[in-house]
């Protein structure tokens, strides 16, 4: 997968139906900071640690922005990846060196004890996660430049 596409929208679950009678595509609605968006969930969607989505989840939603969209509104994208979030956790999808320093600077990761370090079908990891694209769930940063943050959890998107 080029991650590198990748945006996320993060917000709650309003509702989950499905796409005109086929029941293996639905369609999310999210309500978000910005208003109402949504996502179109196929088979073909990866859903971070096969979590069952219901309303009120807090999720973050991710669309491939190299791809095309309808000028609809509200706006809607196919989802090509999905995750649940606690209420004031934060995520970045991103590549991290060796050193894990995100590829644009916009973020230093410090493995911590507790950290819990996952392949993206929720194996553990054991080896260094940098050198990788990562999916990093964390709270809190530094206001250093680049910001740091010991992430709660990261998840090792292996090519």
């Amino acid at each position: 997968m080029a991650y590198e596409s990748y945006v996320p929208v993060v917000g709650i679950i309003q509702s989950i139906s499905d796409m005109d009678g086929d029941c293996c595509t639905q369609k999310v609605t999210l309500q978000t900071n910005s208003g109402i968006v949504n996502f179109i969930v196929s088979p073909d969607t990866v859903i971070v640690e096969c979590i069952r989505l219901s309303r009120g989840m807090r999720v973050a939603a991710f669309y491939d922005s190299s791809l095309p969209v309808p000028l609809i509104y509200p706006p809607q994208y196919q989802a090509q990846m999905m995750t649940t979030l606690g209420w004031n956790q934060s995520i970045m999808l991103n590549y991290f060196d060796e050193d894990l320093l995100a590829t644009d600077n916009s973020l230093k990761i410090n493995l911590g004890d507790t950290t819990y370090v996952t392949t993206l079908n929720g194996q553990p990891y054991y080896c260094n996660p940098g050198g990788h694209a990562l999916l990093v769930y964390y709270t809190n940063t530094t206001r250093s430049i680049p910001p740091q943050t010991t992430p709660e959890e990261i998840v090792v998107l292996c090519k």
